[in-house]
């Protein structure tokens, strides 16, 4: 019987931690997975670097195979100790090694395996996350979205095959959110299952509105005579356009809701209205008139309390 160095199998140090081992376990396993691998004898490394991981992963099974010593070579002839195979340093009383070498029947016993095999040999796929990028409107009114799924071969980085997935994004979501697809992540080790796939929404930016959660924010300009006398406006929103009566008196800055009107949910957001009085330019002679005229009947000064506290030394 030869001996199996399972250092050498995963390409660690004796010393090397649990993390190292786990690191080189499955890059390997990545590797060499039959499903996707192109490497010659494939499934045979596969299953020898499954072996080297039962055993080293396990801090008992590990404590139990380094006392057999450091000097033996892979390959070598090996014996293991008289009573090994029944000596409760070697014994984890669980079932068969029909999956495992020769070495690990003997060095262990024909009762070897840990709770912990089962997972190990067929192992879960990791979850994935991919961002997908939708406009405002996709966010209030729910779209469909043809997702293209490439898994790749993590030591060459190649595209091994592809698949392609339409998904629905309901309408409400929004910025950061995720959507799980389940069994859409990347596939499972020895026919495990696949993980989970989830989609991070990212809204990209509005030309009119900003976006906090499901609440949206608009800058509404409106006019001098519309702030001073107030004025019934026209507003859009996602959903049509909505009347907004503008209070007399309305200054720049003044705050608004539109209850309601923001991305669908339970409950709703809402749309923040922010007013900002834009100045009619004076281009024309006319509209200079019209200026210097207001000057003369509405004395005016914004500035009144600033002048006052700079007088006062503030």
């Amino acid at each position: 019987m030869q001996y199996k160095d399972y250092y050498k199998t995963l390409g660690v140090a004796r010393t090397a931690t649990a993390d190292e081992i786990k690191r080189a376990y499955r890059r390997l396993a990545r590797k060499f997975h039959p499903d996707v691998s192109k490497e010659p004898d494939a499934e045979n490394r596969f299953k020898e670097i499954n072996e080297a991981n039962e055993v080293l992963h396990d801090p008992k099974k590990r404590a139990a195979y380094d006392a057999l010593g450091s000097n033996w070579r892979a390959g070598q002839e090996f014996r293991p100790p008289p009573g090994a195979a029944g000596n409760a340093d070697f014994n984890f009383n669980a079932g068969d090694t029909s999956d495992f070498s020769d070495f690990i029947a003997n060095m262990f016993g024909r009762a070897f395996r840990s709770e912990s095999r089962e997972p190990l040999r067929r192992r879960r796929g990791q979850d994935q996350t991919l961002k997908v990028t939708i406009t405002l409107e996709d966010a209030y009114r729910g779209t469909t979205r043809q997702i293209r799924l490439d898994v790749q071969n993590t030591n060459s980085n190649q595209t091994v095959k592809s698949r392609t997935l339409n998904v629905r994004i309901p309408e409400g979501v929004v910025q950061g959110q995720q959507i799980r697809l389940a069994g859409q992540g990347a596939a499972g080790v020895n026919n495990g299952a696949a993980g989970d796939l989830y989609l991070e929404i990212e809204i990209a930016p509005h030309p009119y509105f900003t976006v906090e959660g499901k609440d949206m924010q608009l800058r509404l300009p409106i006019t001098p005579w519309e702030a001073a006398l107030g004025a019934a406006v026209t507003v859009p929103t996602l959903g049509g356009a909505v009347t907004l009566k503008i209070p007399a008196g309305s200054q720049t800055g003044r705050k608004m809701r539109l209850k309601g009107r923001g991305l669908p949910g339970q409950p709703p957001g809402d749309v923040l209205i922010l007013l900002e009085i834009v100045t009619p330019p004076a281009t024309t002679a006319t509209a200079q008139d019209f200026y210097r005229q207001m000057a003369e009947r509405l004395p005016f000064n914004p500035r009144a309390e600033l002048d006052q506290r700079g007088a006062d030394g503030c």
